[in-house]
């Protein structure tokens, strides 16, 4: 497997395409991904690009790190490893179906039950009562 890099302080006007014309410079260049912002559709200022080997990772980190594009100086750095995200969940309001809260939880949206709506029924955690929790 290759080495996966971090790009950082990225013109917002680079491309994909751009990045890997730089890249391939130190090597065989696996894949490159440019992180965009959902809501605007612009670059973020920094990428992830994989080389084929560790050993041209190594050399792109070696030549580029610091190297001049596009008016800033690029920030290349091996990449920290994805942070595991356990399956399933939907992330988000925690629902709970009865209303009495016992676990623990301080507040949340209940889904139902005595309580509905913010903070659930009844509460016996003696932490928050429920209420906006953002």
């Amino acid at each position: 497997m290759g080495k996966r890099l971090y790009v950082g302080n990225l013109s917002y006007s680079l491309q994909g395409k751009d990045l890997e014309d730089i890249f391939r410079a130190a090597g065989e260049v696996v894949n490159v991904k440019v992180v965009m912002d959902q809501e605007t559709g612009r670059s973020k200022g920094f990428a992830f690009v994989e080389m084929a080997t560790d050993d041209q990772g190594a050399q792109a980190i070696e030549t580029l790190n610091g190297k001049e594009v596009g008016g800033r100086n690029l920030k290349v750095t091996e990449a920290n490893p994805r942070p595991e995200r356990p399956a399933g969940g939907s992330g988000g309001f925690r629902g709970n179906a009865g209303g009495n809260e016992r676990s623990g939880d301080r507040g949340g949206f209940s889904r139902g039950g005595s309580g509905g709506g913010f903070g659930g029924g009844n509460n016996r955690s003696g932490g928050d009562r429920g209420g906006n929790r953002w």
